[in-house]
């Protein structure tokens, strides 16, 4: 979901007879046939490509199959038997993705983000209302995947049909003077009801959950899926990427670097002080001052409040949650799709501290999960490994309110 790759990128066309076709003329020529080793580094998740051509692993999102963007470029042309030095080839991989909460703040801009990628043919979007129009207004971009809606709890089954990641960001947003658990009581049962249907109708597919608060609603769709019998910890996500998406943009604006070059990891949890970036192993390395890593990890901290404020009570993160919800959605679909290099920070299952569920840097493939990062914990600064230490009980509460909501459900229903 890279700007520079559908904007700041020259894409330049070298025709048989040496034409070039370009999407920006005042941008600098990127030939096919060129190097571009630092075009996509330090993105986490998003793999450099080797070079750009119709079979580059590159996409505006990260890595993708972008034969059908250049293949609309042809009738452009002007001569039919042009060729480019590349020939295209067109990939048969493609994957459904069903949004929950398509309505939303951050379900429509995150549906648009979705279609935009080469790697998708179909995005389902459910809601209890108004997806009809949304639905329909997606289906007139021009690019290959369908969009299908789906409309209140009688249709939720049908949205899930045959859908390889399912995304979750339902609920009510978190709007001024509003806690994490006030959020909890209310979202926390709109994310059992949908995990209920995704375990009886999806229950292979990747699930990536943004219903905040995310160290709670995960551990609720953990404890539904072990209840239905159909748990798997590899394929289950906190999307934390905004955290990562952050650190790394306010990183590079306090010390005036290339974004495009900048990566922090974030670990811990997905609320106040749980959100713990690792400054010391920014990428590239770089110097920071004991006042900067306070201002930077309280800044992080309380980005979300700063949004709420900022929008006064309109909204919350809607458009930079949908950014960090596509990329890892891209990060996701090229696991599946065969590519062995994708690393995301997420919100799992893990065994890297005493905690059933922490947020690291994680290896994805096919099957989810295939490895958690223990080096990011290993030589933490003397604030890093305190702020770690600090994070533990609250994200520990966080996770049984919510291992607690689903078992006390459960035997209300029981009892009643």
């Amino acid at each position: 979901m890279l700007v520079s790759a559908a904007s700041a990128l020259y894409v330049s066309l070298v025709a048989s007879y040496g034409t070039r076709i370009g999407l920006e003329p005042k941008a600098k020529a990127l030939h096919v046939t060129q190097k571009t080793p630092k075009l996509f580094k330090g993105f986490n998740g998003l793999k450099a490509a080797a070079s750009v051509s119709c079979e580059s692993d590159t996409s505006f999102l990260g890595n993708g199959r972008n034969a059908t963007v250049w293949e609309s470029f042809k009738p452009k042309l002007g001569r039919p038997n042009l060729r480019t030095k590349s020939q295209l080839k067109p990939q048969a991989s493609s994957f459904k993705v069903a949004v929950l909460g398509a309505a939303g703040g951050v379900g429509q801009p995150l549906a648009l983000l979705i279609k935009m990628s080469p790697l998708v043919s179909a995005v389902h979007l459910y809601d209890i209302a108004n997806v009809k129009g949304i639905a329909a207004d997606l289906n007139h971009c021009n690019t290959p995947a369908r969009v299908l809606d789906f409309t209140g709890e009688s249709e939720l089954a049908s949205s899930l049909e045959g859908v390889d990641v399912v995304v979750i960001p339902a609920g009510i947003p978190q709007k001024p003077g509003m806690t994490c658990d006030d959020l909890f009581n209310v979202n926390a049962n709109i994310v059992k009801s949908l995990m209920e249907a995704v375990a009886d109708n999806a229950p292979d597919a990747f699930i990536h959950i943004i219903s905040n608060p995310v160290n709670s609603t995960v551990p609720v769709a953990a404890e539904v899926l072990k209840q239905k019998g159909v748990y798997d910890p590899k394929k289950l996500f906190g999307v934390t990427t905004l955290d990562v998406v952050r650190a790394s943009t306010f990183v590079a604006q306090k010390k005036h670097l290339k974004l495009i070059d900048v990566s922090v990891p974030v670990i811990g949890g997905h609320d106040g002080i749980t959100i713990l970036p690792l400054l010391s192993k920014t990428r590239p390395s770089v110097t920071f001052t004991d006042g900067e890593v306070e201002e930077l990890t309280v800044r992080l901290q309380n980005a979300g409040t700063e949004l709420v404020e900022g929008k006064a009570g309109a909204g919350s993160a809607t458009l930079s949650m949908a950014y960090a919800a596509a990329r890892f959605v891209e990060s996701s679909l090229r696991a599946l799709d065969g590519d062995g290099d994708v690393y995301e920070c997420s919100f799992v299952q893990s065994d890297l501290t005493e905690l059933p569920f922490f947020a690291s840097r994680v290896k994805l493939s096919r099957k989810g999960v295939e490895a958690v990062i223990p080096s990011d914990l290993q030589g933490l600064t003397d604030y890093e490994a305190k702020a770690l230490e600090a994070l533990k009980p609250e994200l520990k509460a966080s996770i049984e309110k919510g291992v607690s909501f689903v078992h006390k459900q459960t035997a209300a229903a029981a009892s009643g």
